[in-house]
């Protein structure tokens, strides 16, 4: 009985624990912020809704002098994402990585292509909810003077109230895993991302 009690008091503390890490991954979700700061280049994860339209935004108000689009469709070419018109930035800026397809392939062949470049900061664009994981896996990716500045870009499929969606919750706590997993992971080894090499997609 005592082992019993025991057992029960310890799934209890960790049910807490879980619900108040849950509770502060979901704040600082939604503390992000969009910055108005420029930097040296701006790089968008590609596979959001959203996320190269905001980009290319950016790159046209001339906030960086570099448009990083990561994980982009090797089928798409750069004209289908970016055209010039009079006064914008050259497309000579605007760099194309197609061989990502997850987020940490993101990180690691996206370093691969910001570091060919003179970048000693970055603007980080990607879903609100996909910040976190994103954020710490190219924090863990790119050398330690590199600055990132978070950049959230919003969508419909999250709703702040998300403990009355429930697609919401879904996916802030699918994130919060994922999270979870890089966080443990790195705690053991945090310099392990930095000496994984992948083949190079082209960037054109």
């Amino acid at each position: 009985m005592n082992v019993i009690k025991a057992f029960i008091t310890l799934a209890i503390i960790l049910l807490v624990a879980i619900a108040a890490l849950f509770i502060d991954f979901t704040y600082k979700t939604f503390s992000y912020r969009q910055t108005a700061v420029k930097a040296d280049a701006i790089v968008v994860l590609a596979g959001g809704k959203g996320r190269v339209d905001e980009g290319v935004r950016l790159y046209r108000e001339r906030r960086a002098a570099y448009l990083f689009l990561i994980g982009v469709d090797p089928s798409v070419r750069k004209s289908d994402l970016y055209r010039p018109q009079p006064g914008d930035p050259s497309p000579e800026g605007v760099i194309l990585e197609r061989a990502s397809r997850n987020t940490l392939e993101n990180a690691i062949l996206g370093r691969d292509v910001i570091l060919r470049r003179q970048v000693g900061s970055v603007l980080l664009i990607t879903s609100r909810y996909h910040m976190k994981r994103a954020a710490i896996l190219f924090r863990n990716a790119l050398p330690r003077d590199l600055t990132i500045y978070p950049y959230p870009v919003d969508t419909r499929n999250l709703k702040e109230a998300w403990w009355n969606h429930g697609g919401s919750f879904y996916l802030l706590f699918s994130e919060f895993y994922k999270y979870c997993m890089f966080r443990s992971f790195f705690s053991f080894a945090p310099a392990e991302l930095r000496s994984v090499v992948f083949p190079v997609g082209t960037d054109r």
